[in-house]
């Protein structure tokens, strides 16, 4: 599941970004229920019942994988890949250098690190240690995560670092000095809670938290903002925000172009999670801004205001489309932020989308879809209008912007597609970018090809799928397929390149297929809007029709065809085989939502009713009853073989939904796996040995499933 915020949203997502549900809420009863669900007490997250049957389903499951030859071998393939050495550092761009986590043998849980950008270019950069969580872990004995650090800018040398327990969304914050490298004695902490934080001035934050009972939501998320300033105590810190109690989110923030320079105090309302109402202090006031739901500031550039928006704007007598960018003189907006005129910046083509923006020291850049293809524009403002051009960058690819400086004019960018390793370029003052950096091949993709079908939906609409797959492979239906997908949250599957599923799976004679399905983000946000709520259906339906065109077009049959997905994605899976069981010969369901029946009363899941309805409303839990996977695993039907997997360390949408699905067949005599680590948090892993053992369990699975048992 996504974080609440969209990542183009850089000024609300310092607030809201790392909020997660309180540790309060695995406390909570869970026994209203007990005679309608026998299994409900496995939402008790670590309850020494659960995690004893959690500890014999892990020891069943092992017992069954690792004693496949194949495993030791997928195992260490995946993890030379994760630990290698020449993989390509992703950095951020920082008034002292550029900034990189690594994991590695050496290193499993991680070193922040710097380098400068001449030393980065080279083939071996040099790399000086900023904070050692490994050494940071074992000095405290505890299984810290890190989970990112917000700095004061424009320096940059204040920042607080978010530390989380075993990969929780949950963190602790604690005060660091980059020039020190080392944490503040008597600085600012906060003890672990959802909420993040933002910096006023050196000794001032803007802080939204758990402050105890009556601040969080009903989603677990923090609707109240403090200004807490040094040497004062949090519980005394002057309330400047607040929301309201039945909202998803609500937080305040600064908004700041890019010398740092805050223009106004700016705050928002998540009524659901895609809708917020935005305010911003005036007069000494918070005023509400005239803008629809689902727009929201977009960041400042050349003394313009943008704003994003997911659906048509009507003001000032113009419509703007959805997914536009529009701006007004920030002027004129500081000094009538309703009634500044608005001018368009950029609006969709056919198949177009925009994925993000960076806002550099002297322009804009925007990441664009084109037809699930990338590109990335420039836009300026000079003589009272927006111009554009198009970043020379490869075509037929995936692109992207990771990593941008708002104090000068550098940017990098990741082109990369699923057979051809990822390269980074480096672009300076408007030229045109230069590789820098390219990841050496995990795979040989030379026997590989890619290919892009189409698979007509029950309701007619045609949806795209790619697939990859030997070069003159035979079409007989034998072929083992992997197909995967996600469909929410306006958020895209995109080709990338495959890397360990390359050497584990398709080296292997498998097919790997992406589909893109309506409800994510390929095709912008109507893409999304036309499969939520009363319409979430026609996700499930685009994915089984993506499947059934994999067999009639021969490529595999269901005895060889297997599904997998995470979240939403294990969602999607659930609901793929119980509606058509006879389809798939193996499901990986991963982190998943499940009992969509309860998921509102589950981790974050009361914060998703905005892309699925709510089921305490009759209308709508008719229409989730309609599919809610648990619901569906009834006694006396057949189907597929399933591996569950799942982190006691989830706190976004909980382990409890994989373990009552497992339960659930294991009581109806029903096939499945259940495996269950017992850290990881919902990103599926802390360390590269943990990803590499997931990778592992999960192919072996597959293929024991969907190739049959290994031949000596």
């Amino acid at each position: 599941m996504r974080q609440p915020v969209r990542r183009t949203f850089a000024a609300l997502a310092a607030l809201s970004v790392i909020a997660v549900p309180s540790a309060r809420a695995e406390d909570k009863p869970m026994v209203a229920e007990a005679d309608k669900d026998p299994f409900i007490w496995l939402e008790e997250t670590r309850s020494d019942r659960a995690l004893e049957w959690v500890r014999a389903e892990n020891e069943k499951t092992l017992a069954a994988l690792t004693s496949d030859p194949r495993f030791a071998a997928l195992k260490d393939e995946s993890l030379a890949i994760f630990n290698a050495v020449d993989r390509i550092p992703s950095v951020a761009f920082t008034p002292h250098g550029l900034t990189n986590f690594w994991q590695d043998a050496k290193n499993p849980k991680g070193l922040v690190r710097r380098t400068t950008l001449a030393s980065y270019r080279t083939a071996t950069p040099e790399w000086e240690t900023i904070l050692d969580i490994d050494a940071l872990a074992k000095a405290e004995g505890r299984e810290w995560v890190y989970s990112g650090m917000t700095c004061l800018p424009p320096d940059g040398t204040r920042c607080m670092v978010a530390l989380s327990d075993g990969g929780k969304d949950a963190t602790v914050l604690r005060e660091f000095d980059i020039t020190t490298k080392g944490f503040v004695e008597g600085g600012f902490t906060l003890p672990e809670s959802q909420g993040g934080v933002e910096w006023v001035d050196e000794n001032t934050l803007l802080v939204g938290r758990d402050f105890g009972p009556g601040t969080l939501t009903p989603s677990l998320y923090p609707f109240t903002t403090r200004e807490w300033k040094r040497g004062t105590r949090i519980e005394d810190a002057p309330e400047i925000y607040r929301g309201e109690a039945g909202d998803v989110w609500a937080g305040a923030y600064q908004l700041r172009d890019a010398t740092s320079k805050v223009h106004a105090r700016m705050a928002f309302r998540g009524t659901s999670f895609f809708e917020r109402d935005q305010f911003v202090w005036k007069d000494g006031a918070w005023l509400k801004l005239d803008l629809p739901k689902k727009a929201a500031p977009f960041g400042i550039v050349d003394g313009q205001i943008l704003f994003t928006t997911d659906v048509d704007w009507t003001v000032g007598g113009q419509t703007f489309p959805a997914d536009s960018l529009v701006a007004a003189d920030l002027a004129a907006w500081k000094a009538d932020p309703n009634g500044a005129p608005k001018t368009l910046v950029w609006a969709p083509g056919k198949g177009q989308t925009k994925q993000g923006g960076a806002i550099t020291a002297t322009g804009l850049y925007v990441s664009l879809l084109d037809n699930v293809r990338g590109q990335v524009l420039r836009f300026d403002f000079a003589d009272g209008k927006w111009s554009s051009r198009r970043v020379p960058l490869p075509d037929n690819a995936t692109v992207g912007i990771s990593a941008s400086s708002n104090r000068t004019d550098e940017l990098m960018f990741t082109v990369t597609d699923f057979l051809t390793p990822s390269t980074v370029h480096y672009a300076k003052d408007g030229g045109a970018p230069t590789a820098i950096k390219t990841s050496p091949a995990r795979f040989d993709a030379s026997g590989m090809s890619v290919v892009q079908h189409m698979a007509t939906s029950k309701d007619g609409t045609q949806i795209p799928y790619f697939v990859v797959k030997p070069k003159g492979m035979t079409l007989d239906g034998t072929a083992p397929t992997l197909l995967t997908g996600y469909g929410g949250f306006q958020v895209p599957r995109l080709p990338a390149y495959l890397g360990a599923t390359g050497k584990l799976w398709v080296s292997r004679g498998g097919a790997y297929v992406l589909a893109n399905l309506r409800g994510g983000g390929e095709f912008g946000p109507a893409w999304h809007q036309t499969a939520m709520r009363a319409n979430k259906q026609r996700t499930w339906d685009d994915f089984i029709a993506v499947a059934q065109d994999l067999v009639n077009r021969k490529i595999t049959s269901p005895r060889h065809l297997g599904i997998q997905g995470g979240s939403q994605g294990g969602l999607l899976v659930g609901t793929a085989f119980t509606q058509r069981p006879d389809l798939f010969n193996a499901a990986v369901v991963q982190i998943p939502l499940f009992d969509m029946l309860r998921y509102h009363e589950i981790g974050r899941g009361a914060s998703w009713i905005g892309e699925y309805g709510d089921p305490r409303i009759a209308e709508e839990r008719a229409w989730i009853e309609g599919y809610s996977p648990y619901q569906k695993l009834l006694p006396g039907k057949t189907f597929p073989k399933v591996m569950y997997v799942t982190s006691t360390a989830d706190d976004r949408t909980h382990p409890s939904h994989g373990r009552k699905a497992a339960a659930r067949m294991a009581a109806n005599g029903q096939p499945y796996l259940y495996y269950e680590d017992m850290t990881g948090g919902h990103s599926g892993g802390v360390d590269n040995e943990q990803r590499a053992r997931l990778q592992a369990l999960q192919f072996v699975y597959l293929l024991q499933q969907l190739k049959g048992p290994a031949t000596k």
